[in-house]
């Protein structure tokens, strides 16, 4: 069996990624979505190992130490996400592309571990204006919480030039065949 790939996908909160990812999982089944580990409680309706792998912070912790992760993040409010190295290579070695919806400097790290075997697509939203309207529209931000992620929005866009294919989500479906395209492509290379 042919060993899969890595597809990474990141942006800006409110650019478009994750509405992107569930699009092209409807259009290739040959995709998987690695599930990450997190020391943040459940939300209502979130399923362990389904959604994220819940874990305490010690537990966290020892996994940073023990190299586990190929990439983490401490978020506001001191909650840690990560992606574990184990969850991406089961699916690799069973010929699945594993699809990566996370932050701008993971990112980073996953494409160098990967090199060739991964696909870096960076969704960037036409301005910051339009990034906020649309957090704002969303209705989940408190003000705080929307100027923290404009702020944080601000410095990914300075990353935008270190990955493959840069996409503006101007028009969603334009902005998606523009992703599905340079996924094909990606699929198809040896």
């Amino acid at each position: 069996m042919k060993e899969g790939k890595v597809i990474i996908l990141v942006a800006p909160s409110g650019a478009g990624k994750t509405s992107m990812a569930r699009r092209l999982f409807q259009d290739f089944e040959q995709l998987k979505f690695s599930v990450s580990a997190t020391t943040r409680p459940p939300r209502e309706g979130e399923v362990e190992g389904k959604h994220y792998h819940f874990i305490s912070d010690n537990q966290f912790n020892q996994k940073i130490e023990e190299g586990d992760f190929l990439e983490w993040e401490e978020f506001y409010g001191g909650k840690k996400y990560g992606t574990l190295r184990s969850e991406v290579d089961i699916k690799l070695k069973s010929g699945y592309f594993v699809v990566l919806d996370i932050e701008v400097k993971g990112a980073i790290n996953v494409k160098q571990v990967y090199g060739d075997k991964a696909l870096s697509l960076f969704i960037k939203p036409p301005s910051l204006e339009v990034l906020k309207e649309r957090l704002e529209a969303r209705g989940t931000e408190d003000k705080e919480t929307l100027k923290l992620r404009l702020e944080r929005a601000k410095e990914e866009l300075t990353y935008a030039d270190r990955f493959d294919q840069v996409i503006i989500n101007d028009d969603f479906e334009t902005a998606y065949q523009e992703v599905r395209a340079a996924v094909v492509r990606f699929m198809n290379t040896n």
